[in-house]
């Protein structure tokens, strides 16, 4: 009889817990949501283009190219999520080159991108 009653409580729990998402759905995507949500912003077949202009690449998966696209949206949202901050400081919701400049220069992870922006 213990088992069962395990066995009731973890379908329950689960019943509670949202679905996973499915391909090409982001999960937490609400009912105002009209369709599946895309994975990657950027488009692939531009990334994957990007990588294959690069003469010591001769083959890409897509899942490399979709790592590839997702890290670089990650990266993109990073650092403009801090340089926002110092817009703020400036009183401003629009980001400038100086805003860019102080978070590279501001945060050590940006390091590698000092004076890319020159």
């Amino acid at each position: 009889m213990a088992a069962a009653a395990g066995t009731a409580q973890a379908a329950a729990a689960a019943a509670a817990e949202p679905a996973a998402a499915g391909p090409g759905e982001e999960a937490g995507a609400g009912p105002l949501c009209s369709g599946p949500l895309r994975l990657a912003r950027l488009p692939l077949a531009r990334v994957k283009a990007l990588v294959k202009a690069d003469p010591d690449v001769s083959l890409a998966s897509q899942e490399a190219v979709f790592i590839l696209a997702r890290a670089t949206e990650l990266f993109v949202e990073t650092i403009a999520k801090d340089a926002y901050v110092y817009a703020q400081q400036g009183k401003r919701k629009t980001l400038q080159r100086k805003d860019l400049d102080n978070a590279i220069e501001a945060i050590d992870e940006f390091a590698f991108l000092e004076g890319t922006l020159d």
